[in-house]
């Protein structure tokens, strides 16, 4: 357990898993808008592509 505790530090403290957790963070942020605001992004995909088909684009 002692051994585990002391690889997340080394992990956490090394420039390189700093890194990785950020990046982590902003792709769990992004799902998390995502689900969020699922409803609206697919109407508004939706209407665009509504109104290129009527424009015959």
């Amino acid at each position: 357990m002692k051994r585990i505790k002391k690889k997340i530090v080394i992990l956490l403290c090394n420039k390189k898993g700093m890194e990785m957790v950020q990046v982590a963070i902003l792709v769990a942020i992004a799902v998390a808008v995502g689900i969020i605001f699922k409803s609206s992004i697919v109407d508004f995909v939706n209407r665009i592509f509504g109104n290129l088909d009527a424009a015959n684009f």
